[in-house]
C-alpha cells in the first residue's frame, strides 16, 4: 500500500528534548496514500475534521518548541487508520465519520485490513513505545500527552467549551490541569470534553502511559481557535504554562509523599 517514496508513516521530532513530556499527534495529517487514492471521499471530507485534526499538529509543534520536548505524530490520515484506536476497534478504520461516507473503507477484506495496521499503525506504536521505554530510564518519568481538536459544529450540535482536559482511570495530571487552567487564562476547559474514555478516544494514552504508570493526559482544543498561526501560538502558550505548573504540582506531591512514607 504505501510507496518507499512517500517515507514513514511516523515521524519524531526533537527526539533528544530535555522535557520529560512526550507529545503525540495522532490525528496530524489528512495525507491519503497514493495507491488508495482518496478513498472513494468527496474534495471536502478530506479537507474537514473527519480527515485529520485541523490545526492540532501546529500546537503541537510549538508546544514541542517551548517545553523542549519530543513529538510523535501520524503521518497519514486517520481515515486510513485512526491510531488512536486499537485493531480490533470497528472505528479503527471508518467508513463513516459524522456525515462524511468513506467508500474506500467499505467491505474491506481481512487481508486489506491487516495490510492497514501493519503499515499504519503498527510502525506508530512501536516507534512510540520505543520512545517511552527509552526515556523510562531517566530520572523523571516520562509524561504523555496527546494533542487533539475538535470541530465546533457536531452532528448540528454546537460546542461551546474551547478546551477539553481528558483522562481515563488515571486522573493525576488531568486534576492538576483543570485546578490551575482558570489562573493561566483558560477558563472555558471541561474534564472529558466533548469525548471521554467511554467513546473509546483514551487508547494511545492506556496503551503507552497508563500500563506503566506513567502520569498522561489528552488535550482537546477547539479547531476554530487553532486555524491559524496566531491562535496555535496562543494556545500552545497557555498549554506550555498549564502543563509546567501541573507538573510542577505533582512534582511536589509526589516528594511529600515520600517523605511521609519514610
Amino acid at each position: 500500500m504505501l510507496d518507499p517514496s512517500e517515507g514513514q508513516p511516523v515521524a519524531i521530532e526533537r527526539q533528544d528534548g530535555r522535557s520529560p513530556v512526550i507529545l503525540v499527534c495522532e490525528h496530524a495529517s489528512k495525507t491519503i496514500p497514493q495507491a488508495l487514492g482518496a478513498l472513494g471521499t468527496r474534495p471536502e471530507t478530506l479537507d474537514s475534521h473527519a480527515a485529520w485534526d485541523i490545526g492540532a499538529l501546529a500546537v503541537a509543534q510549538r508546544l514541542s518548541a517551548l517545553l523542549d520536548a519530543p513529538l510523535v505524530f501520524q503521518r497519514f490520515s486517520r481515515l486510513v487508520y485512526d491510531c488512536n484506536r486499537p485493531p480490533e476497534a470497528p472505528d479503527a478504520i471508518p467508513e463513516m465519520s459524522e456525515v462524511h461516507v468513506v467508500p474506500g473503507n467499505r467491505d474491506l477484506s481481512a487481508a486489506a485490513r491487516r495490510q492497514r495496521i501493519d503499515e499504519v499503525y503498527e510502525p506508530f506504536r512501536a516507534a512510540l513505545a520505543a520512545l517511552v521505554s527509552a526515556r523510562a530510564t531517566q530520572a523523571r518519568p516520562p509524561v504523555i500527552v496527546t494533542i487533539h481538536s475538535f470541530t465546533r459544529i457536531y452532528f448540528g450540535i454546537t460546542r461551546h467549551r474551547a478546551i477539553g482536559i481528558l483522562h481515563d482511570r488515571d486522573r493525576r495530571l488531568a486534576d492538576a490541569m483543570l485546578a490551575r487552567a482558570e489562573a493561566q487564562g483558560i477558563d472555558t476547559a471541561l474534564r472529558n470534553y466533548p469525548y471521554g474514555p467511554e467513546d473509546g478516544v483514551t487508547h494511545t494514552l492506556k496503551e503507552h502511559a497508563i500500563a506503566r504508570g506513567l502520569a498522561n493526559v489528552m488535550i482537546e482544543i477547539c479547531n476554530d481557535l487553532i486555524s491559524d498561526e496566531a491562535g496555535q501560538q496562543r494556545w500552545a502558550g497557555h498549554l506550555a504554562r498549564l502543563l509546567e505548573t501541573a507538573l510542577d504540582s505533582l512534582t511536589v506531591e509526589t516528594h511529600a509523599t515520600s517523605r511521609q512514607k519514610a
